[in-house]
């Protein structure tokens, strides 16, 4: 027992692995995030006003219940209560996007919003879709910055008095960023204030609403603003701690946009968001004596509990009025659309603003999307000009909205993924805009940008170590700057020929992409292109049924096919391109490859988000058991640790070629951590708080909470434990290190790790 108690503290240790997944690594700065539970909400809320609200719902339509319910216990409580949300309600999910946003404006009319500002989103369907949808809306839409015609398109402002005698004043904002975020043809005649080229046009529109709002008696004034603090909004100064910084007045901004989870910001700056996707719902209480803000915090909306393990509210049900208006809808969507069409044996990577994911690294998401785009052109004779081996594509890391689990593959699971409405587009370039349209499209790599190109036919290289040298003035009509040299990136080949600038290619995109959304202005400004009108999902769909033959294999997807190569910032560890000696897991690579415990994949890199696999988790817990793992002539090199595995109950030695989900990797932990006489001991119970608690399988669900009971896991920026993700090859590396700074002495060099 005493030798375990010492491995005991090397587990805990690998809270240092996971933790670089909680907010402050990935978030865009450092913010704080105060949860409470409903039961620590006050009984008596008599002589309180109380705003709850929502941001970036994104379809999440069932989770209208949740606020409707919980308006409900406060109003009961003594409160009066304000709904508000801060946009992005309209996109996201089939259960809106098959409405085109109408369905959202119909589910918060049934839970009573109050006031309500635009996101980018809004504008996916188009300004003329967008107003009718408004037209139908219970509630007060407010919004200063977008202007057509030189007038704002909706009231700028409004003031809620409420019944105990203050005098709420909200003024809306939403990001300059929606002329590139949506599709530019939709917004062609709206103006959004922005602040790019040296302009303070947001910051003064903001004083002037606050002004107004002032002059009317406004006792506390709120800006419900669409705005986030994404780095790649920080540049013009477009976030909502720029404006908190630079505009007087303003008690509290309540966010949306970057999805954070977050109660103040930097500094303290009164700024607060709930997430994404109802995972919380944000409180701000009032007190109408005073009329002053008094408290600030998040509910979360979904925690396990009950018999049948159900998500609740708190101690609360969901309101059944809104709950069913909720499940009508969605049983009209799921009868169109819940139809399975294919299986797959392989996650494909959902990841957003996250190390390795589809907006600043290839994916394998992005592969298997992009080579449906190609295909659905090249497969009709003759629709491009050019050979097919100058034909290429290319989609945008932020259109790609959701993960793609393993197994069954439904129309509705794909139109989760690609949930925009975008057709299948052709551009027409030389190799010189294709280079424009890289660099452009990578200014801020490593950092997340929706542009992020993923790519088929293109092999090239991009070099962070170099600054992107911008253009003095962002593209016309853009928030995006163009570069005045091309520095970042390099094309090795096109589809295995030659690249040559001079050349014409043929870019298979999305029409969002080819009229110069997000970062691709190089793409409007093409000489020639044309829209195919194949939806973008049901070009999918079609390649994996036709194609692929129903099945999105492990041998084709488990891994992203390697066609781009990032030269990271900082000096390179242990000789290796891709390894960035400033990141976090710089050390571990450093210690495994120098103690030839684990070895690159070749070409000088190290490959750190690549997924391991059940085989390299086995192998490495048998090294961690002091087992000899050496294979056997002619044996496959895993074949020994599996045996081991196998036989000391760590795994059933299934499928160890494929990739290792989180959850299946605390799985083999925490047996190993039983086979040394701990974990739980009788009976256990305690409920899991994270939003994807529900993922958990049920043969993983013990391992999950013992280790997140013991801090090993902790979740990501939105407190997610990722149990269906895929752990890579930085995190076994991290694993490994504090391993050896804990019990284990440098095993032998593994080849196949």
């Amino acid at each position: 027992m005493k030798n375990f108690r010492k491995q005991l503290s090397l587990l805990l240790a690998l809270v240092m692995v996971f933790g670089l997944m909680s907010v402050g690594t990935w978030a865009a700065y450092e913010v704080t995030a105060e949860t409470k539970a409903l039961a620590d909400v006050p009984a008596d809320l008599t002589g309180k006003t109380v705003i709850l609200h929502s941001n970036d719902v994104h379809g999440q339509i069932d989770g209208y219940a949740y606020i409707a319910a919980l308006k409900a216990e406060l109003v009961k409580r003594g409160a009066e209560v304000i709904l508000a949300d801060a946009g992005d309600f309209s996109q996201g999910d089939p259960y809106v996007s098959f409405y085109k946003g109408a369905s959202a404006i119909e589910m918060m009319n049934a839970a009573g919003y109050d006031v309500v500002t635009l996101g980018n989103h809004e504008f996916d369907y188009g300004y003329d879709q967008l107003m009718d949808n408004l037209s139908k809306a219970n509630f007060k839409v407010i919004c200063a910055d977008v202007l057509k015609d030189g007038k704002s398109i909706l009231d700028p402002t409004c003031i809620y008095e409420t019944k105990g005698g203050v005098k709420i004043g909200f003024f809306g904002m939403e990001t300059p960023e929606t002329q590139t975020k949506v599709n530019p043809s939709y917004v062609r005649d709206i103006t959004f204030l922005s602040n790019s080229e040296g302009k303070t046009e947001l910051f003064d529109c903001a004083k002037a609403q606050v002004e107004a709002l002032k002059k009317e008696g406004a006792d506390i004034i709120i800006g419900l603003v669409h705005l986030g603090v994404d780095l790649e909004s920080a540049a013009d100064s477009h976030r909502s701690a720029d404006l908190l910084d630079k505009v007087e007045g303003i008690d509290l901004l309540i966010d949306g946009h970057s999805h954070t989870v977050m109660t103040a910001g930097e500094k303290d700056a009164a700024i607060q968001s709930t997430g994404t996707k109802f995972a919380n719902i944000g409180v701000v209480v009032i007190d109408d004596a005073s009329k002053k803000i008094e408290s600030r915090f998040l509910i979360a909306t979904k925690v396990m509990g009950g018999e049948d393990n159900k998500e609740v509210l708190s101690e609360l049900d969901k309101d059944a009025d809104v709950a069913a208006a909720a499940k009508k809808i969605a049983d009209e969507v799921d009868a169109k659309y819940g139809a399975v069409f294919a299986k797959s044996e392989v996650e494909l990577n959902g990841g957003a603003k996250v190390p390795g994911g589809n907006r600043n690294s290839e994916t394998n998401n992005g592969d298997l999307i992009t080579e449906a785009m190609l295909w659905s052109v090249l497969k009709e004779e003759g629709a491009v000009t050019v050979d097919k081996d100058h034909v290429v594509a290319i989609t945008n890391g932020g259109g790609i909205r959701a993960a793609i689990k393993v197994g069954d593959v439904t129309m509705k699971d794909v139109n989760t993924v690609l949930p925009f409405g975008n057709t299948v587009a052709v551009v027409y370039v030389t190799g010189a805009e294709l280079l424009e349209a890289l660099e452009a499209s990578t200014f801020c790599t490593p950092d997340y940008v929706g542009g992020f190109p993923q790519t088929t036919g293109i092999k090239w290289t991009l070099d962070t170590t170099k600054e992107f040298d911008a253009n003095d003035e962002t593209y016309p009509g853009s928030t995006y700057y163009g570069p005045k040299t091309i520095n970042r990136v390099t094309i090795e080949s096109i589809n295995g020929k030659a690249f040559d600038k001079d050349a014409t290619y043929a870019v298979v995109t999305n029409n969002f992409c080819a009229d110069g959304g997000d970062t691709y202005y190089a793409f409007a400004a093409a000489s020639a292109q044309f829209d195919t009108g194949i939806p973008l999902d049901e070009a999918v769909m079609e390649y994996v049924e036709t194609v692929l033959g129903g099945v999105i294999s492990a041998s084709d997807y488990a891994f992203s096919d390697g066609e781009q190569t990032q030269i990271p910032a900082a000096v390179n560890v242990s000789g290796f391109t891709d390894v960035d000696a400033s990141l976090w897991y710089a050390e571990a690579i450093k210690y495994v490859t120098t103690n030839k415990i684990m070895i690159g994949t070749g070409a000088g890199q190290f490959a750190p988000h690549t997924n391991i696999t059940r085989a390299m988790v086995m192998k490495l817990i048998a090294n961690m058991a002091g087992a000899d793992t050496t294979p056997a002539a002619g044996e496959e090199w895993y074949a020994k640790a599996v045996e081991w595995a196998k036989a000391n109950g760590i795994s059933d030695g299934s499928d160890p070629t494929s990739p290792c989900k989180r959850e299946d990797f605390a799985v083999m932990l925490y047996n190993y951590v039983k086979s040394q006489g701990a974990g739980f001991t009788g009976a256990w119970m305690f409920r899991l708080e994270n939003p994807d608690a529900d993922q958990i399988s049920e043969a993983a669900d013990e391992a999950m909470h013992w280790m997140v009971m013991n801090k090993i896991l902790n979740g990501d920026e939105q407190g997610r434990l990722l149990p269906q993700s895929y752990a890579t090859r930085a995190q076994m590396a991290q694993i490994l290190l504090n391993i050896s700074k804990s019990v284990l002495a440098p095993a032998a060099a593994d080849p196949a790790a």
